[in-house]
């Protein structure tokens, strides 16, 4: 049902009438310091892109990169995070396969169920359909200023617990308003492309515009702190680098805030295109679910197809 010619979260394989598979994988080298919560972000992560095409996860394995001269109890803690993140989400770890490499790796190849009507894909976007993001932006500038020991506000604790949340309430939130004809439509999960890289993918594969309001847009403080004072990592810039020819910045929106919103994230929220008489009761669930910091940020346009006016 799909592949990648959609650059999608993953991919969607139909069983039967009633099933399909969706299949997807993803893994890094840490970005925080401590092994448990590397784990812990490296398996939502994985697991996100599950959520972000209205799916259940099944199963998933594990995919570990480990150097020889580490401490094997790093590793076992690692594994440990990944189990435990696995165990919240309601799934099993069935097996994996580690290699020897040069710093640590980790990941999951991940296995989950969804209907083949209910499968929501970032090429279903349609004019009038409201964004909401269910979490903040900047956690992408904030593990770089902890790198950098320029971490001066302890932000770090904050962007983990973060990128360690689950997508499983927002998932079930948008499964709550429905999936299709006049629910939501479209949506991707927004890791290393930042939301103006995921969102671009969304607006091209659904043959839309979009707008979005800046001053609407969830961000962690310490993120506009630090980047207002030239902290971003290097995929940031590569991202803002990327879409100046996919966006139209507006004239009040500053050199910052344009890397605000290209901070490649990891393990960042659903962004999600609903029709609007469905907006609110989205947003309700989300709330209700306990995912507070969703809000509505823009919309999808008829004009500019393609193209991303920020205002």
């Amino acid at each position: 049902m799909i592949g990648s010619s959609t650059a999608d979260d993953a991919a969607v394989y139909r069983l039967d009438d009633e099933r399909a598979l969706v299949l997807t994988t993803d893994f890094f080298t840490p970005i925080v310091d401590d092994p448990y919560d590397f784990g812990a972000v490296a398996a939502a992560n994985a697991l996100s892109d599950v959520y972000a095409m209205g799916g259940r996860p099944l199963t998933a394995l594990n995919l570990v990169g480990f150097p020889a001269e580490l401490d094997v109890e790093i590793l076992g803690e690692i594994l440990r995070g990944g189990a435990d993140k696995a165990k919240e989400a309601g799934i099993d770890l069935v097996g994996g396969h580690t290699i020897k490499s040069e710093e640590p790796i980790y990941g999951l190849a991940v296995t989950g169920l969804v209907h083949p009507d209910r499968v929501v894909s970032n090429a279903g976007g349609r004019p009038g359909d409201r964004l909401v993001l269910t979490k903040p932006l900047g956690t992408g500038i904030i593990t770089t200023a902890a790198k950098n020991d320029e971490d001066t506000r302890a932000a770090i604790a904050q962007a983990i617990e973060i990128m360690a949340t689950l997508n499983r309430a927002a998932a079930e939130a948008m499964s709550a308003v429905g999936v299709g004809e006049g629910g939501v439509h479209a949506a991707t999960d927004v890791t290393g492309f930042g939301l103006l890289g995921h969102l671009r993918n969304v607006v091209v594969a659904s043959g839309c515009g979009a707008v979005i309001e800046r001053a609407r847009v969830p961000a962690l403080e310490a993120a506009v702190a630090y980047v207002s004072a030239g902290i971003a990592p290097g995929g940031t810039h590569a991202n803002h680098r990327f879409l100046q020819d996919a966006v139209d910045w507006s004239e009040e929106t500053t050199q910052p805030d344009q890397l605000l919103l290209c901070d490649a994230q990891t393990s960042g929220g659903l962004l999600v295109a609903v029709a609007p008489e469905r907006c609110d009761a989205l947003l309700a669930e989300l709330h209700e679910r306990g995912v507070t910091w969703s809000t509505e940020i823009g919309e999808l346009v008829a004009d500019h197809p393609h193209r991303i006016a920020v205002r």
